[in-house]
């Protein structure tokens, strides 16, 4: 089966379209990447994403635009990625959505809210489409993330030693080979929002850490930065930026005056690694297998390496799965089991009571026709 998944992180900067030729062997899942396109926001419904999420308010009449716009630069993503990756023969399209708020009180998942409405996927594709994987989760008690763990301890069974999957996103998150798996907190979202704070919205990101490669750490903001409760929590956690925005930076600062913008990138680049860092050290982990934007952060990168001596540190890419399209080549995994029948959830990893089918199937043109059930659930994902 063809099936392009749709991916927007945590950054809000593009939409990712990969595709895939998946299918059942035995007790594998054996995916073939046809590769992945990108589409970015534009500035005007990135700008107005921007100012609905939290920290700042909203009212429903936006919610329901940008549920709107949303929903149509997933379908032209989605459009593309099937004429140029699958010659117009895809035949699934498994979409994330765009979150925009993660509901959680006292540790545990209460809703999560993913935008993005698939029926102009559907509608534009003439595809199904497979969406709203984490409500499911969240109901059977569970966190509703990290979903990609899934994929994660299917891809790296076997492996030798302890290796983690590590996705650097907005919110950084891993995955440990016995399913333990949570969000560690900021990955690039704090840089992020300092580097648009300080360049007045100029700078999306720090581009190749180069703000960070010219400051310094400020040892007590990285400190008090440092004493978030959060990074005490056991897991299964999740978080979002719902915590970690601008505010949160804005109150860590105060009482230190003027500090270099450098200075502050530094520090909060910093902090993503330490945090990332005791995560790591806490699951025993020989080896971290890292993907997402954040590996493109040369600061990042090596400060990660300086804070795990003696832990193999390696990107997704260099065992086969390109590290910008894993996310969004695992949801188009999640919606290929999801038509299946099989549970996309692996209850260690999420905290859930059992292991559930994820998302709701918009029919495409054709009308709703599934595949039969599957007979038996992978234990391995196998690169072809």
């Amino acid at each position: 089966m063809r099936v392009i998944g749709l991916m927007s992180g945590t950054s809000y900067d593009a939409i990712d379209a990969a595709a895939a030729e998946l299918r059942l062997a035995g007790d594998s899942l054996v995916l073939r990447p046809l590769g992945m396109v990108s589409e970015a926001y534009d500035e005007e419904l990135r700008a107005a994403l921007t100012a609905a999420l939290p920290p700042g308010t909203t009212t429903m009449a936006e919610v329901c635009r940008l549920d709107t716009l949303t929903g149509r630069a997933f379908a032209a993503a989605a459009v593309r990625a099937d004429r140029e990756l699958c010659a117009g023969r895809a035949e699934l399209v498994a979409s994330h959505g765009q979150t925009v708020f993660h509901w959680t009180d006292g540790g545990t998942a209460c809703g999560s809210l993913q935008i993005g409405q698939p029926a102009w996927i559907a509608e534009a594709t003439g595809l199904p489409v497979v969406a709203d994987f984490r409500p499911r989760d969240i109901a059977a008690g569970g966190q509703g993330a990290p979903l990609v763990s899934l994929v994660d301890l299917l891809w790296l069974r076997g492996r030798p030693g302890t290796p983690v999957a590590l996705n650097l996103g907005g919110i950084a998150n891993l995955t440990a080979p016995d399913g333990t798996a949570f969000d560690t907190g900021p990955g690039c979202a704090l840089t992020d929002a300092a580097a648009r704070g300080f360049s007045g919205g100029r700078l999306a990101y720090d581009v190749d850490g180069a703000l960070a490669a010219r400051g310094a750490v400020h040892g007590p903001l990285l400190e008090r930065l440092l004493a978030e409760p959060y990074y005490a929590l056991p897991p299964p956690k999740t978080t979002g930026k719902e915590l970690f925005h601008l505010g949160h930076l804005q109150d860590a600062l105060a009482g230190f005056g003027t500090l270099p913008a450098e200075d502050v990138v530094a520090t909060l680049t910093m902090l993503t690694a330490r945090t990332v860092a005791d995560a790591v050290r806490a699951v025993r982990a020989t080896e971290v297998i890292a993907s997402g934007g954040g590996t493109r952060n040369p600061v990042l990168m090596g400060m990660l390496g300086g804070c795990l001596p003696g832990v193999a540190l390696r990107t997704s890419d260099e065992l086969g799965l390109p590290s910008d399209a894993k996310e969004a080549y695992a949801f188009a995994v999640l919606g290929f089991l999801t038509v299946h029948g099989l549970p996309g959830t692996v209850p260690a990893s999420t905290g859930a009571r059992h292991a559930r089918v994820l998302g709701s199937v918009t029919p495409g043109r054709d009308g709703l026709r599934l595949p039969p059930p599957a007979r038996q659930r992978p234990v391995r994902l196998v690169l072809e």
